[in-house]
């Protein structure tokens, strides 16, 4: 069954746990989840950055919480993006994922009134690091090839990917301003999906026991200083 999730809402260590947790429980589905923020402002940042090169980027005196996710790509601000993840079974290369998908959220974001296109063309390599110069690479500040862009150039739209055997997880975040109260904008990532997999999505609340085991996972790791400062 592919499903169109709904969550209560969460804090960052849940939702980062909740999204491990459906890859480990229904690695074989399609299942896209829109992120119920319970907390007003988090940063997750990818998997490989290194937790002091992190902290250097943030605010003085930051009054949100953060966490490590289980993919790659920057830091990002989650103060009022869409946030949202997909698991599914894909046996292409990441780079033709993101080409593949980004494609048609940027048909679907141009259809409810928004201008966007992808970011194409060679992008220098330096980009893709994790740190540069002691500083964690800000999601939306160095845009990479594939990544969606506003007409005026600069970035709304970014994900990172992790494969977990035949499984992909990946996780987006469309920033654009009151994108989490727009209905269409929502609307346009769940129709993008559905013609990237070819898929129909029924809505499906979170089963009890998934949630409960992704709130385990995430006291036992993602809000953990061994996982935080992994590296």
């Amino acid at each position: 069954m592919n499903l169109l999730l709904n969550t209560p809402p969460l804090n960052v260590y849940e939702h980062m746990a909740l999204d491990e947790t459906m890859v480990k429980t229904r690695p074989a589905e399609v299942s896209l989840r829109f992120f119920h923020w319970g907390a007003a402002t988090a940063v997750t940042y990818g998997y490989a950055q290194p937790y002091k090169d992190v902290q250097r980027i943030l605010p003085p005196n930051f009054p949100g919480i953060m966490t490590r996710r289980p993919t790659g790509g920057g830091v990002v601000f989650h103060k009022d993006d869409l946030t949202f993840s997909l698991v599914f079974q894909h046996p292409g290369k990441p780079a033709d994922i993101y080409r593949q998908l980004h494609a048609q959220i940027v048909r679907s974001l141009t259809m409810v009134g928004e201008k966007g296109i992808s970011l194409e063309g060679s992008v220098e390599k330096d980009a893709y690091r994790p740190s540069q110069n002691h500083l964690a690479n800000a999601c939306f500040v160095n845009p990479v090839e594939n990544d969606v862009l506003a007409a005026d150039g600069h970035k709304i739209l970014g994900g990172a990917l992790r494969r977990f055997g035949t499984t992909v997880l990946y996780q987006g975040s469309l920033q654009i301003p009151g994108a989490r109260t727009v209905p269409l904008l929502k609307q346009a990532v769940i129709e993008a999906v559905r013609v990237f997999l070819a898929v129909d999505l029924k809505p499906c609340a979170v089963e009890t026991p998934v949630l409960q085991a992704a709130c385990t996972l995430a006291q036992t790791c993602y809000q953990t200083v061994a996982w935080k400062e992994k590296f």
